[in-house]
């Protein structure tokens, strides 16, 4: 008996089937299009990523023989806060998804800050206003889709983020639902009353009948009979909290952190609703029998997406394994810094508006110091957040960080990574946290799985990795950092 886990991420979507010990047994994965229409403009058509999740639960299945009774329920997890709005009756959407990246409406968050909505919106979702949540993407597209806003009004369109339409997808138009750590990340969502905030939707002119049923993240979510046979949809998360999850991050003060296309640090804060004074967000990092459980979250928008960027972009590499090699091997007398804000930064800083720099460039300068400054950029962003969680959390010293996601293969990027830190890095023995925190839920509520407590033994090292660096290197590395992201905001 296995459990479907679908991880519907920001390039790729998977399918990974989980065997009765939580094991990933088979796995399919399948890329799909990135659109940027404009410079900070970045969407995706959400009729391809359905064909992508299609492609990929057809083709795991196949690679393991088994049909719908060998699957007892489905996990999803996804790319938060990506924005689809569709058609209530033919599931059509009326536009591209605007994706979590994506920077159109930042003179629309501006002005909601200039007139002084920020404090309540904070207090009751415990986000910023940033273009980054899903809120002001659903403003945009009812303002910029011809007839979007009357149809909207006449209830014959729906809002959900990815998690959402794919359940709709899924169930034949039947279910309209997300999780509370999917909602949590709209900025619609009231997190403290555990409902969608009616003035935050009157403020933003968003029809509260656009939006979806939020239930439990172990829960019933309807069934799909599109592979065969019924098969029930039982557990859902936003993908950093089904990390978490995977991780089992179930106590306070446990902290992780996902390398994927950007960065997440999640650190659980138990039933405390911590308010940020240094740009992180309060956040649900998981919602069972009705009562969340808190965390505080940092976000960096550009993490893998930097590899990407050598490769794709500069054209300096042909995968993303030749950067551990190449940064070994770079000129250490050189202090290149990558600032890479391609989106803007995002906390601490929550700047829309910066881009990308790169400081410290000499004639000697070549794609080994670039690959190593992309690499280091990333351990540099997780030291902004992990110093803000400290502040926040009035507490001295680090905890051990447990790290996930694509980039932690890299061992060269984890050692600088718990240098630069001053800490301990944990990697798992199983890397797709993500898929296994979304498996986990479904199979909680199939009764196949274990509970929270038998969860956190079963979690096992693979490596750990101790800094080796001495204190003033690391302070004067650092130093260099704040300089450049300084030079960089300025």
């Amino acid at each position: 008996m296995y459990i479907l886990a679908i991880d519907q991420g920001t390039t790729s979507s998977r399918a990974i089937l989980f065997d009765a010990q939580m094991r990933p047994a088979f796995t399919s994965q399948k890329e799909f299009p990135q659109y940027f229409p404009q410079s900070g403009w970045v969407e995706h058509n959400a009729e391809e990523i359905w064909s992508s999740v299609l492609a990929v639960v057809h083709d795991v299945m196949q690679k393991g023989a088994c049909g719908h009774a060998d699957i007892a329920a489905i996990g999803i997890t996804n790319q938060r806060e990506t924005t689809v709005i569709w058609d209530r009756a033919t599931g059509a959407p009326i536009h591209n998804a605007i994706v979590w990246q994506d920077r159109r409406t930042g003179p629309f968050c501006d002005a909601l800050r200039d007139a002084g909505h920020g404090p309540a919106i904070t207090a009751k979702t415990g986000l910023l206003i940033d273009p980054y949540f899903s809120a002001t993407k659903v403003n945009w597209l009812l303002d910029n889709v011809p007839g979007a806003r009357v149809r909207a009004q006449n209830g014959e369109l729906l809002f959900g983020t990815m998690d959402s339409y794919l359940i709709w997808k899924l169930t034949g138009g039947s279910t309209h639902m997300t999780d509370a750590t999917n909602a949590a990340r709209t900025m619609l969502y009231d997190i403290v009353q555990g409902c969608w905030a009616h003035e935050i939707c009157g403020l933003l002119d968003v029809p509260q009948a656009m939006l979806p049923e939020v239930r439990d993240c172990a829960s019933e979510f309807g069934s799909t009979c599109l592979f065969g046979g019924n098969i029930a949809i039982l557990g859902v998360a936003g993908d950093q909290q089904a990390a978490a999850m995977g991780q089992a991050c179930f106590t306070s003060g446990m902290l992780k952190s996902t390398y994927g296309t950007g960065c997440f640090a999640l650190l659980n804060t138990g039933d405390n609703l911590v308010k940020s004074k240094n740009g992180l967000l309060g956040t649900i990092a998981y919602q069972f029998n009705g009562k969340p459980t808190y965390a505080l979250e940092g976000s960096i928008f550009i993490a893998g997406a930097v590899v990407q960027w050598l490769r794709d972009g500069l054209g300096i590499i042909q995968d993303a394994y030749q950067t551990a090699d190449m940064a070994a091997s770079a000129d250490r007398t050189q202090s290149l810094y990558l600032v890479p804000a391609f989106t803007g930064l995002g906390a601490p800083y929550w700047d829309a508006e910066c881009r990308g720099a790169i400081f410290g460039l000499t004639r000697n300068s070549g794609p080994k110091e670039f690959a190593r400054a992309a690499l280091q950029s990333v351990g540099y962003q997780t030291r902004d957040l992990l110093t803000a969680m400290q502040e926040d959390m009035g507490i001295d010293g680090r905890a051990v960080l447990r790290v996930d996601g694509g980039m932690t293969a890299s061992d060269w990027t984890m050692q600088f990574l718990a240098d630069i830190l001053g800490a301990p890095v944990d990697r798992p023995q199983v890397l797709e946290t993500t898929a296994l925190g979304a498996a986990w839920l479904a199979g909680l509520t199939a009764g196949v799985y274990p509970d929270q407590g038998t969860m956190e033994k079963t979690w096992a090292l693979e490596q750990r990795f101790e800094p080796q660096m001495t204190l003033d290197v690391r302070d004067a590395l650092y130093e260099g950092w704040q300089d450049a992201v300084r030079r960089t905001l300025g």
